[in-house]
């Protein structure tokens, strides 16, 4: 078998990832579950490296052996784009492809809340969206700029590692960079950005300190800037965001970050009943006592303030996951499963 029947297999089959590890049974996954298409047979450590090496150029080949990990893109035919993880795993090359579809998904067809048209018409700030690998930021967040990119006249400027979706320049005109491809480092390409004349930037992931503070400024200076971090709740988020940087460093941390904040979106991909799977979304907005209790090193009371801002849009995940349920979409068991707070959930879900 050859590792391009492998992405045909995933394609032809609505599947989102490949697991190739030597001394495991080849797996995908599909709908979230992992499934083992060529059976409990463990791949072999050479089996594993030809597969893996047949989708890496030949520098592309020297970097991992020299760094032991490397992160790329890797076009398969005229409808599919894969996003691939080469690693070292007991002392072999293992790979985990995580499909790409070249086809953007509006907000609509994806099934998010309405509010997310209202993203595309900030002029400047900072939305947020966080989650684990695997939840869906990426494909949501491609959906808000490609509608920027249909319905105006900007120029969108993206910073990923490597760059997933690409975009076809409509009424807007798309840069996009990848990092180790089009520039050397996240903090080059964000510092490039502001002699860019972008109207929005999309920062692939805010990954440590200098990718914090440099997003933050390019949002304070005129810019509409989306962004994804690895993060929970919409309050965990605000926290992440400032304990990255040193104690005496946070109050204006805070400052900066109430004053160019718009959003906060936090996104989990749920198993529906019937099968698929559908977006959970907790939504934060900000608003005047949003930035009150961020300057003041409140967040922890943040919760309580999207609860009683519904009507402007605001949800907690559990809030999402009863109305997922009462619809019908998801199980009691899947909104108890993927809630943040499990003890609010079932008092939710018995009232």
């Amino acid at each position: 078998m050859k590792v391009q029947e492998i992405l045909q297999f995933l394609v032809d089959n609505d599947g989102s990832d490949i697991h190739i590890i030597p001394e495991s049974p080849l797996s995908i996954r599909i709908n979230g579950v992992l499934s083992f298409p060529a059976g409990p047979q463990l791949l072999k450590a050479d089996q594993a490296q030809a597969w893996i090496f047949d989708l890496l150029s030949d520098k592309q080949q020297a970097q991992l052996k020299e760094e032991k990990e490397i992160d790329l893109a890797y076009q398969f035919n005229e409808w599919a784009r894969f996003r691939i993880c080469v690693y070292q795993h007991l002392g072999s090359y293992a790979a985990a492809l995580r499909l790409i579809p070249q086809t953007i998904r509006t907000v609509d067809e994806l099934a998010l809340p309405q509010v997310f048209h209202k993203f595309g018409t900030y002029k400047q700030g900072l939305v947020l969206f966080t989650g684990p690998t695997g939840e869906g930021k990426s494909t949501s967040l491609a959906a808000i700029i490609d509608e920027i990119n249909h319905t105006q006249s900007q120029h969108i400027l993206t910073i990923e590692d490597p760059v997933e979706f690409v975009y076809q320049s409509d009424k807007s005109v798309v840069s996009q960079r990848e990092v180790g491809k089009d520039t050397h480092q996240w903090e080059l390409a964000l510092r490039s950005a502001l002699r860019s004349d972008p109207d929005v930037v999309l920062v692939g992931e805010m990954r440590d300190l200098e990718t914090i503070s440099s997003t933050l400024t390019l949002a304070e200076t005129g810019h509409l800037v989306f962004a994804t971090i690895h993060t929970n709740t919409a309050a965990q988020t605000i926290d992440r965001i400032i304990d990255v940087f040193p104690s005496h460093q946070q109050g204006q941390i805070r400052q900066q970050l109430a004053s160019v904040l718009k959003a906060v979106v936090s996104q989990r991909l749920v198993p529906k009943i019937h099968g698929g799977r559908t977006a959970a979304i907790e939504l934060l907005f900000n608003n005047a006592a949003v930035a009150n209790l961020i300057r003041d090193a409140k967040v922890f009371q943040i919760d309580s303030i999207i609860q009683t801002n519904v009507v402007a849009g605001m949800m907690l995940m559990e809030s999402h996951l009863l109305d997922l349920h009462r619809q019908n979409v998801i199980s009691r068991e899947t909104a108890l499963n993927y809630a943040f707070r499990p003890t609010d959930m079932l008092r939710l879900l018995e009232e």
